[in-house]
């Protein structure tokens, strides 16, 4: 496997120092009093939240809290009922629809099935223009997925599918991630993978928000914790 943090054609996951010296303690994200309902259901009650630049967030909660509705609330996938969200210091919904410079793995990814994993990212990467092919067999190797392998994602297992997720969401090498359950389907080894991974990411300087149902993910991750209830969120723990 080739040493990720080393550059390769314009691919460079471990962020250059000047670009994270500029971004270290400062908020990326900035949440204000958001309420988000669907019809007469409240899902999100006067949520405040403040990400610092290179840190790892976790949020924990049962099924139904309210922890996926937050995390697309800031990916401007749905809109707020009430409050503001600022990615980057520019306000979702209003400056931007989608935040610069995020990479985002929320539920199962969806994928063309009848293309290789290779084939899907290069795809995505065409859009941009940001990376090469020689960037996309990078983090294809970074997440342990073969970038010559022939299998259509159709025929991928779900830890398969799940790395291919995570490798979308870190090829154009955001600085902030939000990342919903992603280690599911992942074996015992694959889940020390993504870790180890994450923790490099963190290390690069990026800014990482991840639910997960496993303690031990939370644990070994986060910076900072907070429970979600019934839409309600408040930080449990730090460290």
């Amino acid at each position: 496997m080739e040493d990720w943090k080393k550059s390769e054609g314009t691919f460079n996951l471990a962020c250059d120092p000047e670009r994270a010296s500029g971004m270290i303690q400062n908020t990326c994200v900035k949440i204000e009093h958001v309420t988000k309902r669907f019809g007469e259901d409240i899902v999100l009650q006067e949520v405040n939240l403040s990400l610092k630049t290179g840190n790892v967030y976790g949020i924990v909660g049962n099924n139904g809290s309210g922890k996926t509705v937050l995390m697309k609330c800031i990916c401007g996938f749905l809109p707020v009922t009430t409050g503001t969200i600022f990615v980057f210091g520019k306000k979702i919904g209003h400056d931007v629809d989608f935040p610069e410079s995020l990479g985002v793995i929320i539920e199962t990814p969806g994928f063309l099935t009848q293309y290789t994993g290779f084939k899907n990212l290069e795809i995505l990467a065409d859009m941009n223009g940001r990376i090469s092919k020689a960037d996309i067999r990078i983090v294809l190797k970074r997440v342990g997925l073969d970038p010559d392998m022939k299998k259509p994602v159709g025929k991928y297992s779900l830890g398969m599918r799940q790395r291919l997720g995570i490798a979308q969401a870190i090829m154009e090498d955001p600085l902030f991630l939000i990342l919903d359950e992603p280690f599911n389907g992942l074996d015992k080894h694959g889940v020390e993978e993504i870790r180890e991974l994450l923790l490099d990411l963190k290390a690069a300087g990026k800014t990482i928000l991840l639910a997960s149902h496993n303690e031990e993910d939370i644990r070994i991750l986060c910076d900072h914790v907070y429970e979600m209830d019934g839409g309600v969120l408040r930080e449990r723990t730090a460290r």
